[in-house]
């Protein structure tokens, strides 16, 4: 694996002409993003920041190679989008939007499981490698190269995580936020392996949140060895009460299950080692 996305991945924005899809389009072509085409329907032959824009994915393929999209589709319309880009074979696809219903999130992460595709999200802020490409909404000027990879449930904290580590000296080799649903195309899992095949990624920041038992399997693979790059965990909502949706939908915590000290017990008996702060975070990968 080179990386889900490089500097040659060529990217359709779905919803281009929204006051979001425009917006971030700008941004994203400024970080360097090879953004070849957009698409609306009904908006075939305008253009957004010098980029054209179609009524379809085929249609925009017709014209343009691509290999990647980002969605920025509201919700009421995004389980189309994103079936018209799995449909059309475009991976990664990225889906920024928020507020799809699960059930749409599920039969959509079934479809693309099948055909291979990788989804990023729904409601999540996407990839970055650092000077080469983004898809979504990442701030890129908080990044700077490395070896590093940062992979969040939080969109914020990923934020917070990465500025501590260029203020370091920690470069990254790529960012993921995969999003805060409950369901999502690419779990803390699934993005651990990807990243456990990427070259340049020598070190991993995993952040998870309470909720859920994904940060539980992810300790389950190191303790088998299925991991070997070196881990540092960050648990978020250490303070959340049991019962309560703390922010995203998929932090919610039920009995036993989804407990930060359930996560943090699990990581530490992998041998994990488990910030208290995200201030900790820089200190505990240079000493591993």
């Amino acid at each position: 694996m080179k990386s889900l996305v490089d500097k040659d991945t060529r990217v359709i924005v779905q919803g281009i002409t929204g006051s979001e899809g425009s917006f971030h389009t700008k941004l994203m072509l400024e970080y360097g993003t090879k953004i070849v085409a957009g698409v609306t329907p009904g908006k075939y032959g305008h253009q957004v920041h010098g980029v054209p824009v179609y009524d379809t994915i085929e249609s925009a393929l017709k014209e343009h190679e691509a290999d990647a999209s980002v969605v920025f589709v509201p919700a009421r319309f995004a389980y189309n989008a994103v079936l018209e880009a799995i449909y059309n074979d475009l991976s990664p696809i990225v889906v920024i939007t928020e507020g799809i219903p699960t059930w749409d999130t599920l039969r959509l992460v079934r479809l693309a499981k099948r055909k291979g595709i990788h989804i990023i999200g729904p409601n999540c802020p996407g990839i970055l490698v650092p000077n080469e490409t983004k898809l979504g909404i990442i701030p890129g000027h908080i990044f700077k190269p490395g070896d590093v990879a940062v992979i969040s449930r939080s969109g914020t904290l990923t934020y917070e995580i990465v500025e501590a580590l260029s203020n370091s000296g920690l470069g990254q080799s790529i960012a993921i936020g995969v999003g805060g649903d409950p369901i999502r195309g690419t779990n803390l899992v699934e993005a651990l392996k990807l990243i456990e095949e990427h070259p340049k990624t020598k070190k991993v920041v995993l952040v998870g949140e309470v909720g859920g038992v994904e940060e539980e399997m992810v300790a389950e693979l190191i303790k088998k060895g299925e991991i070997t790059k070196p881990v540092v965990a960050y648990i978020a909502g250490r303070s959340a009460p049991p019962g309560k949706t703390m922010g995203h939908s998929g932090a919610i915590i039920l009995g036993e299950a989804g407990k930060p000290e359930s996560k943090i017990r699990a990581f530490e008996s992998a041998g994990v080692p488990v910030a208290r702060l995200v201030t900790e975070i820089p200190d505990l990968l240079k000493g591993i």
